[in-house]
């Protein structure tokens, strides 16, 4: 399984804007967005988790989440693992990789948002607060120390 950042235009981000569009998640068409139109900015990223000719997993590196106006950053959003690789610590190795990425940036703190729960404590994230989201549900903010 190798870990990788993925740049626009190259014939992964093309995989990958594709895996993402079918994938099983609703969000998954948002997530290709980003890197099919080319809205990342500064430090902001695609990863994936790709496994030989299969993409495994994603995740975004991103300023801001889908929770706009708020002092926080950064995020790490979009977290998806294609149901035939759950189970196999995916997205604790997403998450590593992204925040291991963000520290070498100098980041002290990363969030995420999601409308889980119990999820991401075991990775050491710690409940912040909620809000509602734009689409009438609330989100919950989680933050980890880097």
């Amino acid at each position: 399984m190798e870990l990788t950042f993925v740049e626009r235009g190259t014939p992964l981000a093309e995989k990958l804007i594709a895996f993402a569009k079918n994938c099983s998640w609703d969000a998954g068409p948002c997530f290709a967005g980003y890197l099919e139109y080319d809205r990342y900015t500064d430090f902001e990223r695609a990863a994936a988790a790709v496994d030989g000719d299969n993409i495994a997993g994603y995740c975004n590196v991103l300023k801001e989440d889908c929770l706009p106006n708020l002092p926080y950053t950064p995020y790490i959003g979009f977290l998806f693992v294609d149901e035939r690789y759950r189970g196999q610590r995916l997205s604790r190795k997403l998450l590593t990789f992204c925040e291991d990425y963000l520290r070498g940036l100098g980041f002290q703190k990363v969030y995420l948002t999601t409308d889980h729960d119990n999820l991401y404590e075991k990775y050491g994230y710690v409940y912040l607060e909620s809000h509602l989201a734009d689409w009438g549900e609330v989100e919950k903010l989680y933050v980890k120390e880097l």
